[in-house]
């Protein structure tokens, strides 16, 4: 089975416009990096450097963020939701 990884609007040019996109169960790690090899360019948006979220690159799952957890280390099973949340910032 797999996780929903929900998609935020920036995004979803990469993913031909699906909001949610099925990962494998595991780990985030395992999870994005699935996410990545099938999307051109989702790499770059999401990471700075292999192993190393982009700064303003924020991702929970089932609504707790990973960096309270095990950051990409953090389990993930079958069903759970994966949000990426793009930071926004303004003044």
């Amino acid at each position: 089975m797999a996780v929903n990884v929900r998609i935020p609007t920036p995004l979803r040019g990469l993913t031909k416009g699906a909001d949610v996109v099925p990962a494998p169960a595991g780990t985030i790690d395992a999870a994005l990096k699935q996410l990545c090899s099938q999307f051109v360019g989702m790499e770059k948006r999401l990471f700075k450097q292999p192993g190393e979220l982009n700064r303003f690159v924020n991702i929970y799952v089932n609504e707790e963020d990973i960096r309270f957890l095990q950051n990409l280390d953090t389990p993930v099973k079958d069903g759970d939701d994966v949000s990426i949340v793009p930071a926004i910032a303004g003044g």
